[in-house]
């Protein structure tokens, strides 16, 4: 393949893996040669990356769900060519076409809200989201939940999990408090003390391995957060945008929240761009003080033309079946997967196209990983629970490409049960 169809072709790995481990990120470059799997992604399209050194893989990570619609989606990408033609990041002072436009389908989207403010990334987002509860309510402390992740910035790595948050001396018990998912008992009971700004819930908790809400608690978070004045946040960066068979997850469990916050996706992989969507009591003080909060490149104006053709992509798959289609296929696939592993997958949490695969070993889901990167699977194990491998197929997915990833799957189980 010539350079001009690649630009990474020729590209020497073994050079950019030595550059990596020298100046960028070196302890993830040991761990995943530790793992034997040095990946580089060079060329990429629609569900398939290749390694630079030829390496095909089908890719069933998609980067948390920014690749829902695929790598270098063609219609995403000719609107963002498009847009190149007139526009630019544009000036965050002044109102802007495409930034108004975007902010009003939005919205129209998400019940109970009224604004959007943009961002770059979901910390960033997120980040304004817990300013906005604060500056509502007129408290400080926030509630979120044990093993959960908001994102690197200071606030959004504060309400995460403990660990990660102390390592960067961001952990603050005075100001962060924290409960078990699916624990409305325990949310009640930090609820009662009548100080707590919000409550910041992912919608499914990802890097925990996808936890499936039980029956009734996140419509219990909601009316436990309305009684005590406290503003309910729900974090959909990785399960908004269709992932659960509704374009927000928290509309198939009959909630609105206060603040709802969208990233990756929303990127279409091609420009980075979140958005934090405030309720009429959330983003009340964009009708005061509209320079209280600013950011130069979030709602860039490119970004915002790649946001908008992405959202209506979106509806429309939704609209058209094709995404329940898929849910289903995946359902009726790894019902049979457990039927012929038991004592290998001892659970399958499914929320949609939103998937967690529980393994009989603490290590399963990096063992999972492995096995899948040698069937020509990419699939990465939980973070905070290795046990358990994330499954994200995109919303684009084909038939036969979730057939070979649930061949793949079948072999990778067979594999770890012999070792």
């Amino acid at each position: 393949m010539s350079r001009a169809a690649d630009p990474t072709a020729g590209t020497d790995k073994a050079e950019i893996l030595r550059l990596a481990e020298e100046h960028l990120c070196p302890d993830r470059v040991r761990f995943m040669r530790a793992a034997g799997m040095e990946l580089v992604i060079g060329r990429r399209e629609g569900y398939r990356i290749w390694d630079l050194a030829g390496k095909e893989l089908l890719d069933l990570h998609l980067n948390g769900g920014v690749y829902n619609l695929g790598h270098r989606n063609p219609e995403v990408g000719q609107a963002l060519v498009a847009a190149l033609a007139t526009l630019d990041i544009g000036n965050h002072h002044f109102p802007s076409t495409e930034r108004a436009l975007l902010a009003e389908q939005l919205v129209r989207t998400a019940p109970g809200m009224k604004y959007a403010v943009f961002a770059v990334g979901g910390g960033e987002a997120v980040d304004l989201a817990l300013k906005s509860a604060r500056r509502a309510t007129g408290r400080s402390r926030i509630v979120s939940v044990t093993g959960s992740y908001h994102g690197h910035t200071g606030l959004a790595l504060a309400a995460g999990d403990v660990a990660a948050a102390g390592s960067f001396g961001s952990a603050r018990p005075d100001e962060i408090t924290q409960v078990a998912f699916n624990d409305a008992d325990g949310l009640a009971a930090e609820l009662d003390h009548g100080d707590v700004a919000a409550v910041i819930l992912e919608t499914v908790p990802a890097t925990s391995g996808f936890p499936v809400p039980a029956s009734g608690y996140l419509p219990e978070v909601q009316r436990l957060c309305r009684s005590s004045g406290t503003l309910y946040i729900a974090d959909e960066v990785q399960t908004g945008l269709g992932r659960t068979g509704s374009l927000w997850a928290v509309t198939g469990f009959g909630v609105v929240p206060d603040i709802l916050v969208t990233a990756k996706g929303l990127s279409g992989g091609l420009y980075p761009i979140a958005a934090t969507l405030l309720s009429p009591a959330a983003g009340e003080w964009l009708e005061s003080d509209g320079w209280s909060h600013i950011s130069t490149f979030g709602g860039s104006e490119i970004g915002c033309r790649v946001a908008a053709t992405v959202l209506a992509r979106t509806e429309e798959l939704l609209v058209g079946g094709s995404i329940q289609a898929l849910i289903d296929r995946w359902r009726d696939g790894l019902a049979e997967l457990r039927r012929r592993h038991p004592q290998w997958l001892v659970e399958v949490r499914q929320t949609g196209l939103v998937i967690g695969l529980r393994f009989a070993h603490e290590a399963g889901g990096m063992i999972m990983t492995r096995l899948l990167y040698d069937e020509g699977v990419w699939a990465m194990f939980a973070g905070f629970d290795r046990s358990v491998l994330q499954v994200k197929p995109g919303l684009l997915l084909t038939a036969a490409e979730t057939a070979e990833a649930l061949s793949a799957l079948d072999r990778a189980c067979s594999r770890a049960a012999s070792l």
